[in-house]
């Protein structure tokens, strides 16, 4: 067999079960889920080794392309993201802060509003619903970027001039993505009880701002803020490992990415929601 048709059965594991006929038996369509999954996971997680490697030995000393690349993915993740954030917040801020206060007003337990708060909107719904408008807008991007690069051969291109493919394509936006995913959350928690107060006050609820602010900064602690930081740096580094993945780690013809992309918002979604019940437990022993 020449190279030419060896290469020809040259697919991942991954790719040959999904290429593999259905079993009619339930048992079997369920195993070969499994496994897939398993597999998926381990492919995942060499990726995400192979990019903390690059990182460790590179980013210390980044050259100035790579800083620009860098700053580049930090304002398409973070800035240009703000003002449909800003928007998000508002209407957080009506449907769960200003319907909350609303609520614990009229039964009278206006008191337990600081610690809903933060557990409905700084621990829960502001980084998970910040992770997915960062999925939506620029994961789905660096599938379609990364994987038409790849079916146009500007990888092996890259290789050829002894560039790593992993440092110039995927550290930055890796980098990007976390301090962007970061930096939009603290702006949509912010916008969202700001704005839920002037909701509140709309709708004549009998309580002060600084009675208000006051009970939220009372039911904030010191591990509420190391772990929001920690949260959202580690769903921007899912969804960057994830999409890049998807659109670097495996050959793609044109007429596949969009099947690519598909695959890399359901496994993201599925990465962050698992994540997000990992830090639930965390949040509980604390």
């Amino acid at each position: 067999m020449d190279r030419t048709e060896a290469s020809a059965f040259d697919v991942s594991r991954t790719s040959f079960l999904l290429r593999a006929p259905v079993s009619r038996s339930y048992a079997n369509f369920i195993g070969r889920k499994i496994f897939l999954f398993l597999v998926t996971m381990q492919e995942l997680g060499a990726f995400a080794l192979i990019t903390l490697g690059v990182c460790a030995r590179k980013l210390r000393r980044p050259v100035p392309l790579i800083r620009e690349l860098i700053c580049e993915q930090i304002a398409r993740c973070g800035v240009r993201l703000l003002p449909m954030f800003l928007f998000v917040a508002l209407a957080l801020g009506f449907l769960v802060i200003g319907q909350t206060v609303a609520v614990l007003a009229q039964v009278g337990a206006i008191q337990w509003l600081g610690s809903i708060m933060v557990v409905a909107v700084v621990r829960e719904i502001g980084p998970l619903l910040a992770a997915l408008l960062v999925l939506a807008r620029v994961g789905t991007a660096n599938v379609v970027e990364l994987g038409t690069v790849r079916a146009l051969g500007e990888v092996e291109a890259l290789e050829a001039l002894r560039i790593d493919p992993v440092h110039y394509l995927v550290v930055p936006r890796v980098v990007g993505l976390m301090l962007g995913t970061f930096a939009l959350t603290v702006y949509l928690i912010l916008g969202a009880v700001l704005s839920g107060y002037i909701w509140a006050f709309l709708q004549d609820v009998p309580i002060r701002p600084g009675e208000y602010f006051s009970q939220l900064a009372g039911a904030l602690t010191y591990p509420d803020f190391a772990l929001l930081a920690l949260k959202t740096a580690a769903f921007g580094f899912v969804i960057a490992i994830v999409t890049c993945y998807h659109g670097l780690a495996r050959p793609l013809p044109l007429d596949a990415v969009s099947n690519a992309t598909v695959r890399a918002v359901a496994q993201s979604i599925v990465g962050c929601v698992l994540l997000d019940a990992l830090f639930i437990l965390v949040y509980l022993n604390v």
